[in-house]
């Protein structure tokens, strides 16, 4: 049994779930251990879990996370089965289908959360996590205000960034941060996902979409489509934009916003991980035409 496995082991015999008899590593997740444990007396359970924890809520706050989706939105999530500061267990998930069917299916499931969950204001009630860090979800009634400090600035402290970007990267991305009103569509707060890379689209055992690793807050349903588009999605999500674009009437011009809200995600990766997966490229292709006043 590989260390990981045998540590995830430990954890779920320590949370009282005795009947675990093997643990089967997974890959996909990029922040915690993850793996497949199989019982004597129950169905098998996903378990995910810190070796050294960021803090006492992480795994508390992923569950309110998919609770929400869940109750407030219709979106298909696993079940919670624990939440403590050491572990997380779920009911464990399908890998998605490789069909256009599905991905149409999943921009009715997206479109049907946006819309269906508009909020009077950008935020959460608590802060939660994106990876390792705490994102912070204070209220806010300007979108374009919210957006820029706790999406974007919030990340020119940490080590990485700093070391990867440089003077006018940084002054390039203040410049962005002030013309977001329009650069971006003055659009309401909705429930987002927040994470929402293809790797957090799975499928529930009658084949139906259904999300996991969640960063809730309200906050432009972009947020979610932009992830989307710039996580190279496979060819049969094609029907997937066209259709979600048509159930939310998004307009013609979507595309050439989404490397604007997509900084966020390209921040949090080149913030956390050592190999950026070309996140540092794409923040410096975004910036450039910002990098001089005018």
């Amino acid at each position: 049994m590989t260390h990981s496995a045998t540590f995830l082991l430990d954890c779920l015999h320590r949370a009282g779930l005795r009947d675990v008899v093997t643990v089967e590593p997974v890959s996909g997740g990029l922040a915690a251990l993850a793996g497949i444990a199989t019982r004597r007396d129950a169905p098998p359970v996903f378990v995910k879990a810190f070796a050294d924890p960021p803090d006492d809520d992480v795994f508390t706050a992923e569950a309110e996370g998919l609770t929400a989706l869940r109750e407030l939105g219709g979106v298909a999530t696993p079940d919670v089965i624990r939440a403590d500061r050491e572990l997380l267990v779920l009911s464990v998930l399908r890998p998605r289908p490789s069909s256009a069917d599905f991905w149409e299916q999943f921009a009715h499931t997206l479109a049907r959360l946006h819309l269906s969950t508009v909020h009077q204001r950008f935020g959460w009630h608590r802060d939660n996590w994106l990876g390792r860090r705490r994102q912070s979800n204070t209220w806010s009634a300007d979108g374009f205000a919210f957006f820029a400090e706790h999406r974007l600035l919030r990340w020119l402290g940490e080590p990485r960034v700093e070391a990867a970007l440089d003077a006018g990267d940084r002054a390039a991305l203040e410049r962005l941060c002030h013309r977001l009103p329009e650069l971006l569509p003055d659009r309401p707060p909705c429930l987002t996902h927040g994470d929402l890379w293809t790797q957090n689209l799975l499928a529930t055992p009658d084949g139906r979409p259904a999300l996991i690793d969640p960063a809730v807050s309200y906050m432009w349903a972009e947020v979610d489509l932009a992830h989307v588009w710039s996580t190279v999605p496979p060819p049969e999500a094609q029907r997937f934009f066209a259709r979600y674009a048509e159930l939310t009437s998004l307009g013609a011009g979507w595309p050439a916003r989404m490397p604007i809200v997509q900084l966020r995600q390209h921040l949090a990766v080149l913030a956390q991980f050592d190999d950026d997966w070309g996140a540092a490229d794409h923040i410096r292709a975004t910036l450039a035409p910002f990098r001089t006043a005018g």
